[in-house]
């Protein structure tokens, strides 16, 4: 059995953490076994590194090794990822595929974000943990498979589960062993190691001099508190590699490069966390108070056209219609479009068709409201520098759905 010290040359982990390496030898004492193995810990943490460990240190190392990203894939095709599909099975399915599971037979699959799993993947995921069978997405056969799984997720499991997002039984099938990986703000002198390592890969990367902090430097670098983890320390060094010209930096010179409060978002728009969220409530809040009254003002508007064509265009049916209207016109409304409508419907109230009518303005209503969504989206990627995991969380959705809307919507 390989040591801890070896195992983090071979795989490129820096660090003396105690956590650290009892993450290791765990991992190295379960690789032998064929137990299923859940990682747990923030975003960031390197979870990706234990099983590649597990896999290498297994008698399937000469077999596949497929990693994926649960939460990168669309609620509607990850079936057919995991489990394959045969043709015709939905609109696209032009030939038979395999699935990962299928490719994979005799190796390792490595399900990163799996909290992110749909309920019915979450069924299907069970069986292969319980007996080894699948079915392809379109087909009736029952398949085996033999394969390991290792899963990781900085879901907390225990509030996914009263949630009703994640199923119970398949959180103690995946985590027989699990395997929690520090955050960096626990990780002391570790801190700086890695610091040293990012500066010295992106000097030869760019060949300039390594960049080096001073005394004071050193010491703010590990009290920073990294939200973001060693994928925000590795980008904080990448900045400072680039951008400073004297390749000693003071603490002064660092403080520039870390968010205040610990937040992992850009220095252009840093604003207190909990404002900035609240702030975007309020304006979620006041946008859904006007497509509330959209749909009140459109189902006036078909109330008032239904009339005109059933009542004719009586002197009753006029005072009633041109209430409606000076109401929405007084209301800034923005169905007013639609009142154009209705004045041509005055008009021309014999030669129009109901059904017609009614469709045209649930287009509108549709419109405005996926108008708003892609509104909603936009801004909410601005003010996340374009990540989605934060904007997700922003909007109350999660990151698979908002991929699905982005894709959707050619964002």
């Amino acid at each position: 059995m390989e040591n801890i010290q070896t195992i983090k040359q071979r795989f490129g982990i820096i660090g003396n953490d105690i956590k650290l390496n009892m993450a290791i030898e765990k991992a190295i004492r379960v690789a032998p076994t064929d137990i299923s193995v859940l990682v747990v810990g923030e975003s960031g943490v390197g979870k990706e590194s234990i099983p590649k460990i597990i896999h290498q240190l297994s008698h399937r190392k000469h077999a596949k090794y497929i990693a994926v990203n649960c939460g990168a894939i669309p609620e509607g095709t990850i079936d057919s990822e995991l489990f394959g599909h045969e043709k015709g099975a939905f609109t696209g399915a032009t030939q038979t595929r395999k699935g990962y599971f299928e490719v994979a037979d005799g190796g390792t699959i490595f399900l990163d974000e799996v909290g992110e799993l749909p309920l019915t993947t979450q069924v299907r995921l069970l069986r292969v943990l319980e007996n080894g069978e699948f079915i392809k997405v379109g087909s009736s056969e029952v398949q085996k498979t033999n394969v390991r799984i290792v899963a990781a997720t900085n879901v907390n499991m225990q509030q996914a589960i009263e949630k009703g997002k994640f199923r119970e039984d398949l959180y103690y099938r995946l985590s027989t062993i699990e395997i929690l990986l520090p955050p960096l703000r626990e990780r002391g002198e570790d801190i700086h190691l890695l610091f040293r390592k990012f500066a010295s890969d992106f000097a030869q990367k760019y060949r300039m001099p390594t960049i080096r902090l001073d005394e004071k430097a050193v010491n703010l670098l590990m009290r920073y508190d990294y939200q973001g983890n060693i994928r925000q320390l590795k980008n904080i060094t990448e900045q400072l590699s680039i951008l400073e010209e004297n390749r000693l930096v003071t603490a002064d010179k660092l403080t520039k490069y870390l968010p205040k409060n610990g937040n992992s978002l850009p220095s252009v728009i840093q604003k207190n966390t909990s404002s900035s969220s609240s702030d975007f409530a309020n304006e979620r809040d006041i946008m859904y108070k006007i497509l509330f009254d959209m749909r009140n003002d459109i189902n006036d508007l078909k109330k008032l056209t239904l009339d005109l064509m059933q009542k004719g265009n009586s002197e009753e049916v006029r005072e009633d219609n041109h209430r409606i209207i000076e109401r929405i016109y007084d209301d800034n409304s923005s169905t007013v479009p639609s009142v154009e409508v209705v004045k041509i419907a005055e008009n021309t109230s014999n030669n129009i068709n109901d059904y017609d009518f009614v469709e045209t303005i649930e287009e509108d209503e549709n419109l405005s409201l996926q108008e708003k969504e892609i509104e909603m989206i936009k801004k909410s990627l601005e003010k996340n520098s374009g990540k989605r995991k934060l904007a997700a969380k922003e909007l109350g959705i999660s990151e698979r759905t908002l991929y699905r809307k982005i894709k959707q919507y050619g964002l």
